[in-house]
C-alpha cells in the first residue's frame, strides 16, 4: 500500500509531461528579432506593460502554431506573419481563452485583389475578406493593405484588425455587427439603436467615422472597431458613447486616462 501511495506523484508527474508535450508541440517561440519587429511595427504592442507584453507575445505564437498563413503569388516574411497574427490578438487580447474556431488559413496577396481572387489586372479594389461557402474558413489579405494598417502614416483604418473583427462577430453564428459572445443580451437593443443613429449622422456627413460603415451594420462594427484599436484616444474624445460599448465587448480601455 505504501509503494502504492509513492507511485501516485510519480504517475501524475508522468502525465503532466505527455499533456504538456502535447499541447505544445507546434509551439513557436519567438526570437528577440521577432519581438524588435513587433516593437517597431506595432503601436498597440508598444503600449503594453512588461507583462502584457509577454502575454502578448505567447498569444501570437499560439496563433502562428494553430492558423496556416501563407503568400500567394508573393513570398511571405516573418514581419508579414507576425503583422497578421498582431491582428488576429489586438481585438481578443481581453480575452484569456479565444480560439478563431472559425479560421484555419490566412492568404497574404501582393495587392489588392478582385471577386474573383485575382490580384492582377484591372477592377482589384478588395483590401482584405473573410471566406465564405466553399471559401469558408479562409482568410484573404493585401500585403500592401497589411502594412499600411500598422505604418505610421495609416489614421484609423486597419483591414486586417477590420476582418479579423468580422470573425469574431461572426463567432456566434451570423455576420451581422451585434457579437452575442461579446455582449449581454439586454444590451443588444441600444447597441443597434446606436448603430443607426451613427449611420445618420456619417450619411449626413457629420461623423468621422469611414463612410463604408453604412454599407450595414456588420460592417459598421468592423471599421468602429478599426478605429478603436487604432485611435482610441482620438475614438473616446469624438465618439465617447460608443467608445464606452466597445470597451465593454472587448474588455479593453485602451485611452489614455486624464490626470
Amino acid at each position: 500500500m505504501q509503494a502504492f501511495f509513492i507511485l501516485i506523484p510519480i504517475l501524475l508527474l508522468v502525465i503532466y509531461f505527455i499533456f504538456r508535450k502535447d499541447n505544445h508541440k507546434n509551439y513557436v517561440s519567438l526570437s528577440e528579432a521577432d519581438k524588435q519587429l513587433l516593437f517597431q511595427h506595432v503601436t498597440y504592442y508598444q503600449h503594453l506593460t512588461v507583462d502584457d507584453r509577454i502575454r502578448f507575445e505567447h498569444r501570437i505564437s499560439a496563433f502562428l502554431s494553430g492558423i496556416h498563413v501563407e503568400g500567394v503569388g508573393t513570398p511571405i516574411t516573418v514581419l508579414d506573419k507576425l503583422l497578421i497574427a498582431s491582428s488576429a490578438v489586438i481585438p481578443v487580447f481581453g480575452f484569456e481563452d479565444w480560439r478563431y474556431d472559425n479560421l484555419t488559413n490566412v492568404l497574404l496577396y501582393p495587392d489588392t485583389f478582385n471577386k474573383d481572387f485575382q490580384y492582377e489586372g484591372g477592377d482589384r479594389n478588395i483590401l482584405g475578406m473573410v471566406g465564405t461557402g466553399y471559401m469558408n474558413g479562409q482568410m484573404i489579405l493585401s500585403r500592401s493593405a497589411l502594412q499600411q494598417g500598422f505604418s505610421n502614416a495609416a489614421d484609423k483604418e486597419n483591414t486586417a484588425i477590420h476582418e479579423f473583427v468580422h470573425l469574431v462577430d461572426k463567432s456566434d453564428g451570423a455576420t451581422d455587427g451585434v457579437p452575442e459572445n461579446l455582449m449581454k443580451h439586454e444590451y443588444t437593443i441600444p447597441w443597434i439603436k446606436m448603430i443607426h443613429e451613427e449611420m445618420h449622422k456619417i450619411e449626413q456627413g457629420k461623423s468621422d467615422i469611414n463612410p463604408y460603415a453604412i454599407t450595414n451594420e456588420a460592417e459598421f462594427f468592423a471599421v468602429v472597431s478599426e478605429y478603436f484599436f487604432e485611435k482610441p484616444d482620438q475614438f473616446k474624445s469624438k465618439h465617447p458613447e460608443l467608445y464606452d460599448s466597445l470597451s465593454m465587448m472587448f474588455l479593453q480601455d485602451l485611452a489614455k486616462k486624464e490626470l
